[in-house]
């Protein structure tokens, strides 16, 4: 049974109105569910329902802003299914446009910061270790726990806003030390130090862990202790994609695994993986989907594109014009710092996409094609969510293929 305080109880019953009230049996019985036995309080969440996948995703949203409700913590929202700085840029019909903007308007209306990122990490919203949030989208819940060192689930739609509403989780899972410490060590020592100074191995990595370890948490040995936080990113994106990684510690890099030893919690690891070249090559041909030299569009930023690597894919691309369609996915603040870079870009054929991307709602051409994408992320979803076959590669390899017209790709890094 769950211990619920007076003012807890009080708003099972409505006393702060029914959109409260649903929000506190929402997370109590998902508590009661889970086997926790109490409620923690939470710093802030980040939203994951807000992405229209059905009308009766809109009418839940509805009926918590009818009952008044209003988050209590902090909260971001992660992406929509539409642009609404550049409305029309999707393919939605009438009515599924209609319902996804009521939908993004009552997150909204509860209180909720529209950031409309899946990467809220990288627009200020930044909890401290050790703090307990709620958190939705698996790569900003793989980025909070293991490069943040905060403390969340992975929450679905729906118990998300609930947590943000009341300000309550339940106690159990990553929010509990004893659940953080790794069980499984991977050793990269047979792989090259020029592969792991490349940003093409991250989501590979990534990849390979996801659907080796699954939910299990891992500590990564042997890694550059100068990693970057968009490698990081790509790496736990890519991992919770492919499996159910909530948190991985990186040795000597985040924050609670300063040593393997520490990251184990001070006890032997239940198993020990030597990773080598040809398992993570073998992962790497299974993000792509397509073969030969035919490409139809590049889609970069899944998680979204940050400063970093805009600043990358502009040294990259100098002064040429891309020669077939060319996505980049950002959020809105990240867009705004750019300033006329932007311009600039989009007059080299490149489009930016925001509050969105093309692999949750129809951006890309309806035709069957090939996307060619340096996110795992992208190359995971990018088969089963729009039709398109997926090819991996480099951000160089997406800027030259892009370019170019046709697939360049430099295999050097993994001979």
């Amino acid at each position: 049974m769950i211990e619920l305080t007076d003012w807890q109880r009080a708003a099972a019953n409505g006393e702060d109105g029914e959109g409260a009230a649903l929000a506190m049996r929402i997370v109590t019985e998902t508590a009661r569910l889970l086997g926790a036995t109490r409620l923690i309080p939470i710093a802030s969440a980040h939203i994951d329902g807000c992405l229209y996948h059905g009308d009766s995703g809109v009418q839940v949203a509805e009926r918590l802003v009818a009952g008044r409700a209003k988050v209590a913590v902090p909260t971001t929202l992660n992406v929509g299914a539409l642009n609404l700085l550049r409305p029309g840029q999707d393919r939605l019909d009438s009515h599924k446009r209609a319902m996804a903007h009521r939908l993004m308007t009552a997150y909204e209306a509860m209180g909720c910061r529209p950031s409309w990122t899946c990467a809220p990490y990288q627009t200020g919203h930044r909890p401290p270790l050790g703090q307990d949030v709620a958190w939705g989208e698996s790569n900003a819940v793989a980025f909070a726990n293991s490069v943040l060192g905060a403390r969340t689930n992975r929450y679905g739609d729906f118990l998300d806003i609930a947590c943000a509403i009341t300000g309550l989780a339940p106690a159990t899972g990553l929010h509990l030390p004893e659940n953080r410490r790794a069980t499984v060590r991977i050793d990269t020592a047979l792989l090259s130090d020029r592969l792991k100074a490349s940003d093409v191995f991250y989501p590979v990595l990534g990849a390979w862990l996801g659907r080796t370890v699954g939910e299990t948490v891992a500590v990564l040995d042997g890694l550059p202790s100068s990693l970057t936080e968009d490698r990081l990113k790509a790496l736990g994106a890519a991992a919770a994609a492919a499996g159910a990684v909530g948190l991985v510690h990186v040795a000597g890099v985040t924050p609670e695994a300063p040593t393997v030893d520490a990251a184990l919690g001070h006890r032997p690891a239940e198993e020990t993986i030597r990773l080598t070249p040809d398992m993570l090559i073998a992962e790497r041909d299974r993000l792509s989907t397509a073969g030969g030299d035919r490409i139809d569009a590049v889609a970069l930023g899944s998680p979204h594109f940050s400063r970093s690597e805009f600043d990358a894919f502009e040294r990259m691309l100098g002064e040429r014009r891309v020669a077939i369609p060319t996505y980049i996915c950002t959020a809105r603040d990240t867009l705004a710092s750019l300033g006329p870079r932007a311009t600039r870009l989009e007059s080299q054929g490149v489009t930016l996409v925001v509050d969105t991307c093309v692999v949750v709602t129809p951006i890309l051409a309806k035709i069957d094609g090939v996307l060619m994408t340096n996110s795992g992320k992208f190359a995971h979803y990018t088969p089963s969510n729009t039709g398109y076959a997926a090819l991996f590669g480099s951000l160089a390899d997406c800027v030259e293929s892009a370019v170019a017209g046709g697939v360049v790709r430099d295999d050097a890094l993994w001979r």
